[in-house]
């Protein structure tokens, strides 16, 4: 089968696109074929050996992965060859990744694609969704509750802002241009604020006078003296950033106001976590209530081309989907 893969970490040059034997299917593993895959940033740090892993090489870089089940092992009982299935938790832990024509998926850490939903948009959606899953259930966000998104029009931010207004909170979202206002508008914002042009402060006393319960910053440079001050008492932050953010902490305002923090990794999250947020992303994509952007979709040799454009931070309207 034809894979892209690496023989040891270092830049996107690293990735090759060529013959790799076929994997081996254990007595619980299904063999997919693949059908679409994304390119995620996580992907590069994985790659270039930013976020430390014990890689089989050669390694098959990526995590997400739509496809089609070819054979089974003796003991799955709940896909048969025929069936549609995603993926996302693969390519670390020892796991090869998904960039390739052919995988073997644990049939734990494999799901049904629901009737009717296209490959591409699927495999585009769920590495953010199931993101954004995790960190709303560590918020608890509720029905009625108001969320706050700093970046609301990103491919996180996005998936968060539609899996909030499907749990019927109130949403408040920034985006920088009119185009990304509009996609919010799309998805359901309640309110969405140009934060280049606009007073975002002074919107967010209008939507929330009392502040938002919860407060998630997709930039990935929080500015907790503005989180905290713009949370309700016994508000959440949801943190998103990156090992060498060391950004400055109003510890007596986040006391008093009984706020909490969060944080957390999609990378380390539980196989119990990721079935209960599979499960909820995959009823609205049944529902055709989950949309995405798709900047561009290449073929799978274009690997290497695609984590460049990750790296060199690529102006990006939506994901990069690799077709084998």
């Amino acid at each position: 089968m034809k894979a892209a893969y690496i023989d040891h970490v270092g830049p996107p040059e690293n990735i090759r696109f060529a013959e790799l034997p076929m994997p081996a299917v254990g007595p619980s593993d299904v063999l997919v074929k693949t059908t679409a895959v994304c390119v995620d940033p996580v992907d590069t740090l994985i790659r270039s050996g930013r976020l430390p892993e014990k890689l089989p090489f050669p390694f098959i870089v990526g995590r997400d992965m739509a496809g089609v089940v070819q054979a089974i092992g003796p003991s799955v009982t709940h896909f048969s060859p025929g069936d549609r299935v995603w993926c996302n938790n693969q390519g670390y832990d020892g796991r090869q990744g998904t960039f390739a024509e052919f995988l073997a998926v644990r049939e734990d850490l494999l799901y049904p694609l629901p009737s009717g939903v296209d490959d591409k948009q699927a495999v585009a959606f769920v590495h953010s969704g199931l993101t954004a899953c995790l960190g709303l259930q560590e918020a608890g966000l509720q029905a009625g509750e108001s969320l706050f998104i700093n970046g609301g029009a990103g491919n996180v931010g996005s998936a968060v802002l539609q899996l909030a207004r499907a749990r019927g909170a109130r949403t408040i979202v920034t985006a920088g241009d009119a185009e990304g206002l509009t996609w919010c508008r799309e998805l359901g914002a309640d309110r969405a604020v140009n934060y280049r042009t606009e007073n975002v402060d002074r919107a967010l006393a209008e939507f929330a006078p009392e502040g938002v319960n919860v407060y998630w910053d997709t930039s990935g440079n929080p500015d907790f003296d503005q989180a905290v001050s713009r949370v309700a008492r016994r508000g959440r932050i949801i943190v998103m950033c990156g090992y060498t953010a060391r950004p400055p902490f109003p510890v007596g305002w986040f006391y008093v106001k009984r706020c909490s923090m969060h944080g957390f990794a999609i990378t380390y999250a539980t196989d119990a976590e990721l079935r209960t947020s599979a499960d909820e992303i995959n009823q609205w994509l049944a529902r055709g209530k989950l949309k995405v952007r798709i900047d561009r979709a290449l073929p799978l040799a274009a690997a290497a081309a695609a984590h460049r454009l990750i790296e060199d931070q690529t102006h990006l309207a939506g994901k990069i989907v690799l077709v084998p």
